[in-house]
């Protein structure tokens, strides 16, 4: 061999070298995709929610006009909450917001509220001014610390996939101890927010801000030393793994690790809910049992203060308390233990994103059709038909309104009611006093709830079916995962196993989903890769599912190394579904006591007492406002005859008695308000951060408790009203 053939075989081996590295630097030697994180701006500005771009900006702005001193001791949790929310913001610019907004608010409400009535010679409306004071007072501190909130609320949508973080970690690392490939793999599967933390770290590797890794992760973690210790813990253990001089120990460490966050989660529920109950009672107090007390003797009290007004109860009533009831219900929230919950498979795959929308299928074609426009449509409709009375009584000439006749002349019914104020000296309409408009004031609150429900609905429906049919895939996966590995074990090749298994679990959905693998390998000669993953026709194209896509990339990954490696990676696999799944099994022992008594307060308590309550409301405010007619007619005409005997009852007619019209509007405003804020604090104690089923809560519940709310009225206010319409008729027959 001359010294040219040297040269020449030493040049081929250098090639082949290089190439071999470079396929392991892509990772294709692991079977993984090359590690691309994309630009963390570009990612991040994909994850992140319009909601903070918006508060981004307003910060910025604000910053740029006034640019207040913080203090160290408040800045260094303001810096360390921005850094965590990845919030482009300064210190200073939440201050400056924390400012300005406040004092635009109170400037606003004396101007439009206190000068500009003077200025038309009138009045000015000093319990709007108030409440402006104390709006502008009262966001100044939320505001204020708006970052430390937002970072709070991200924390505890992060910690919703933290369980299943681990889970991947592991997972990956059992047949490849590469944690940078790991990590990656984790940040693939997990849904945001986590995985724009998983994504960071790799980016701060990429741009070399951190040498390694496990740098840029010790970093990282140690913004979860305060909040999620077992998410440190767990991962310190899959580092430590790396470092193992056995195989046995370095596996033994990985388990260790997911068992750790697996029991720490469940030991934090324990403590949460036996914490929960005294915060759940003050809640239904502050915010059905007090309003709902306040209600029952509210007219009678207002008949006497001729001052306030409908209006001032529906600031209070739809706006201050509402508010109140839901900090207070975001402050028990976000006692919430860490690292337990669900995700929403929309933004953990963007292709999903369409069935946010109503599929219709016409010729052949999706037609998408936004569930906003639907709900809008409905809300229009009924909210036309709520208002009638109102522009009835602006379009009906006075006269004909006063000598507008009994609906039922022995009850004194009418249908719209006005009448002329009982107020001295002053001379226009009130109203609307009659059953007619009570009954179609209920379409103003059925427009709000059903349109809401069906909004929430229609934007949830598809999503939760493909949610609900990989659950039910994932109940099943882990016995099959095991049989899978048990056949592998045997040194059955891949391809055959999904076939045995199939006819094993023979019509399960499990058993459906390895059937499609394995008549994608016969029928159509595809590899074992092509069919799970194949976008077209691939398995996962009818079973989507995270958990199963990940299960399926470690048996193709593991499967290059031997069927008795593939055996022993699913079977590892299987145990850590089962153990998951028993923990979320116990975690929902420890709440279904709490959860019932919410599911029983939104359903139906709420919406029956306060149904119940308005009911006799517009008896007594019917009762109300026929004495006072009643009275004032028969004191003129004792006036008139020379006697001062009825006199004293003209108290009946100091005051309009504020219309049922209008007192069903607040309570029905207020129904919709309750029934959203518990909800959600039903779904944020069971599930963590899930959006996708709040939604779908918020879609059953609300259309569900406002018609509830709106039979019991019309039942209740029939019956109360036509024992008062006798009463009032038999009095007046017996008067005249």
């Amino acid at each position: 061999m001359n010294q040219d053939d040297i040269n020449l075989l030493l040049e081929r081996y250098k090639q082949k070298i290089e190439t071999e590295l470079a396929r392991d630097k892509q990772g294709d030697v692991a079977g993984q995709a090359p590690i691309q994180t994309r630009n963390y701006q570009d990612f991040k500005e994909e994850v992140l929610s319009s909601r903070h771009t918006f508060y981004e900006r307003l910060c910025n702005g604000c910053e740029r006009i006034i640019k207040p001193q913080v203090s160290a001791k408040r800045r260094g949790p303001i810096v360390d909450a921005i850094e965590n929310a990845h919030l482009s913001i300064t210190p200073e610019g939440a201050a400056s917001l924390a400012l300005i907004a406040p004092l635009t608010i109170i400037l606003l409400g004396l101007f439009f509220f206190g000068m500009l009535p003077l200025l038309f010679g009138s009045a000015p409306q000093m319990f709007f001014v108030v409440m402006t004071l104390l709006t502008g007072a009262g966001i100044a501190l939320p505001l204020a610390n708006m970052p430390l909130t937002i970072a709070n609320s991200y924390r505890l949508k992060a910690s919703n996939q933290m369980v299943l973080c681990i889970f991947y970690v592991v997972t990956h690392m059992r047949h490849n101890s590469n944690l940078e490939l790991a990590v990656d793999f984790a940040s693939e599967h997990i849904g945001p927010p986590l995985s724009l933390d998983m994504k960071k770290v790799l980016w701060n590797v990429e741009t070399g801000k951190y040498d390694t890794i496990k740098e840029a992760l010790e970093v990282y973690l140690d913004g979860w030393k305060k909040w999620n210790l077992e998410f440190v813990e767990s991962f310190n253990l899959i580092i430590s793994s790396l470092y193992e001089n056995s195989e046995e120990r370095r596996l033994n460490a990985l388990d260790k690790s997911l068992t750790i966050i697996l029991e720490e989660t469940y030991e934090k529920m324990l403590h949460y809910a036996q914490n929960l109950q005294n915060p759940m009672n003050m809640l239904t107090m502050l915010g059905i049992m007090l309003p709902i007390m306040g209600l029952v003797i509210l007219p009678l009290a207002l008949n006497f203060l001729s001052s306030i007004k409908w209006y001032h109860i529906m600031a209070i009533y739809d706006v201050l308390l509402p508010a109140i009831v839901y900090l207070y219900g975001i402050s028990i929230l976000n006692t919430r233990p860490t690292g337990y919950g669900e995700t929403d498979i929309s933004e953990s795959n963007p292709e999903f994103a369409k069935y946010k929308n109503i599929v219709l299928h016409i010729g052949g074609r999706e037609v998408l059709v936004s569930p906003a426009m639907v709900s809008l449509m409905v809300f229009g409709v009924l909210l036309f038909i709520g208002l009638l009375p109102l522009l009835l009584g602006r379009i009906i000439p006075q006269q004909t309104l006063l000598n507008e006749g009994f609906i039922i002349e022995s009850m004194r019914m009418k249908f719209l009611g006005y009448k002329l104020t009982n107020e001295p000296g002053k001379s226009f309409m009130v109203g609307p006093y009659g059953i007619g408009a009570s009954v179609l004031s209920l379409f103003v609150t059925l427009s709000l709830g059903i349109s809401l429900g069906m909004y929430f609905r229609n934007r949830s429906r598809n999503l939760m079916k493909i949610r609900e049919n990989s659950k039910k895939l994932e109940s099943e996966f882990a016995s099959s995962l095991f049989q899978l590995g048990n056949r592998l074990g045997d040194n059955i090749p891949a391809e055959i196993a999904f076939q045995k298994v199939a006819d094993v679990m023979e019509g399960t959905t499990s058993g459906d989903f390895f059937k499609v693998v394995s008549m994608n390998i016969r029928r159509l000669g595809m590899g074992l890769k092509a069919a799970i993953f194949d976008p077209r026709i691939g398995a996962l194209v009818y079973f989507p599912s995270d958990l199963i896509k990940s299960s399926m990339k470690v048996l193709v990954e593991s499967a290059r190394k031997g069927p008795v490696i593939a055996s022993q990676a699913l079977i590892s696999v299987s145990e850590y579904l089962k153990e998951m799944h028993r923990i979320d099994e116990r975690l929902k022992d420890l709440l279904a006591e709490i959860i019932s008594g919410m599911k029983s307060q939104t359903s139906f308590m709420a919406p029956a007492i306060s149904g119940i309550v308005v009911g006799i409301t517009s008896m007594i405010t019917f009762i109300l406002a026929e004495l006072g007619t009643l009275m004032s007619d028969l004191g003129k005409e004792q006036a008139a005859a020379g006697g001062q005997s009825m006199a004293g009852l003209q108290i009946f007619g100091n005051a309009d008695p504020i219309p049922t019209y209008y007192f069903q509007l607040i309570v029905g405003i207020y129904i919709v308000q309750l029934v959203y804020i518990l909800t959600v604090m039903q779904n944020g104690i069971e599930n963590g951060a899930d959006k996708l089923n709040e939604r779908h809560l918020l879609g059953q519940n609300m259309i569900r408790s406002v018609v509830l709310y709106c039979i019991l009225v019309l039942i209740v206010m029939f019956i109360f009203n036509s024992i008062a319409g006798k009463i009032l008729a038999s009095t007046a027959l017996a008067a005249g």
